[in-house]
Order: structure tokens, then C-alpha cells, then sequence
């Protein structure tokens, strides 16, 4: 039995290999802009200063994609185009002030560990059963979401940070879960029958 599918690191490896300079900065700017599109998708919300965004699925998506190394270097793209001046961050916003000043940076900061960690478990596997990937996902957004409360506690209390930059995105956060880690096991599904291995 050929098994060649299962030695890539990741799903994009496997479907895309060799992976050379050129692929893979292509693909770091294509999660950039895909996560930046993702962050368009930004929903205000009564009980916080922090929108539902579409940013968390792209984040992790990218590391469990991408795998570490590319995952992460995505996320800093991202970071730097933002910070530049490009409306890539929540609901068209952009500049260095948004990772400096504002109380939701630290959500952003936490991006790119939390594509590493995620492309991390996948290069281990865990991207093959939903389960696994489901966890992988979760780490990933733990990642996010303990990022963004510890930069909180840096304009309120403990409690406030809670309340208004976790608690309440627990739910939203447990269907991106879902739906980003059903992506990969179909994914790898779906190489293995086209690639007639059993």
C-alpha cells in the first residue's frame, strides 16, 4: 500500500508538494489575505467592545493548513499589513495603534502562536480525525482567547476581562471549532480517494 499522502506534514504539503520558495510565499500571502478577508466579517455585539469575527476560523484553518513555520509566518504577514496601514483587521480597521493601544491587540498578537501551535499538532497527525483536529483547533483558540484577556487586564479587572473578551465567545468559538476541524479529516478523505489509496 503507496502511503506517500500520509508522510506530508500537512494537507497542503500533501496536495501541493514539492513546496518551493515561491509556493510557499505564495500561500503565506494567500492565509494573509484570506484572514484579512475573514475580518471583514465582524458582527457587534452589546456585551463587549470586541466584535465576532471571522478571524478566529481563519487563524486556525491557516496553522492546521499551513502547518507551524508557514502558519505563524501567515499571521505575521497579516499583523504587518495591517499594521501598515491596509484595512485587514476587524471591520476595515488598520494601524499600528490597533496592536499598541487598543484592548483587543492582544487577540492579535496571539495569532501567530496560535497558528503554530495548531500547525504544530497537525504536523503531528492530528489533523486526520476530527477529534483530534477538533483539539488541535481548540488549543489554537485557547491561544487566542487567553491572548486577548491578559491584554485586556490592561484597561480593566479580571472579571470585566472575562466577561467581555471570553465568556461570551465561547459559543461562536466551539462552531468555528467544528466547522474548521471537519475541513481537514474530509480533506485527507478526499486525497486518499483520488489518489486511489484505500
Amino acid at each position: 500500500m503507496n502511503t506517500s499522502y500520509a508522510k506530508a506534514e500537512t494537507l497542503t504539503s500533501a496536495v501541493l508538494a514539492p513546496l518551493d520558495w515561491v509556493r510557499q510565499g505564495a500561500l503565506v500571502i494567500a492565509f494573509s489575505l484570506l484572514t484579512a478577508l475573514a475580518a471583514q466579517i465582524a458582527i457587534p455585539t452589546p456585551w463587549s467592545d470586541v466584535p465576532i469575527t471571522g478571524q478566529t476560523f481563519a487563524v486556525l484553518l491557516t496553522g492546521a493548513l499551513l502547518g507551524s513555520r508557514l502558519g505563524a509566518l501567515a499571521m505575521i504577514a497579516y499583523l504587518v499589513e495591517g499594521a501598515l496601514g491596509l484595512p485587514f483587521f476587524a471591520a476595515g480597521g488598520s494601524g499600528l495603534a490597533r496592536l499598541t493601544v487598543s484592548p483587543w491587540a492582544g487577540y492579535l498578537w496571539a495569532y501567530p502562536v496560535a497558528a503554530f501551535l495548531t500547525g504544530w499538532l497537525a504536523e503531528r497527525g492530528w489533523d486526520r480525525r476530527y477529534l483530534k483536529a477538533a483539539a488541535a483547533m481548540a488549543l489554537g483558540s485557547i491561544v487566542i482567547l487567553l491572548g486577548g484577556m491578559i491584554w485586556r487586564l490592561w484597561f480593566m479587572s479580571l472579571d470585566q476581562a472575562l466577561l467581555t473578551g471570553v465568556l461570551p465567545f465561547l459559543p461562536g468559538d466551539a462552531i468555528k471549532i467544528a466547522l474548521a476541524a471537519a475541513v481537514l479529516p474530509s480533506g485527507w478523505a478526499l486525497l486518499r480517494k483520488t489518489s486511489g489509496k484505500k
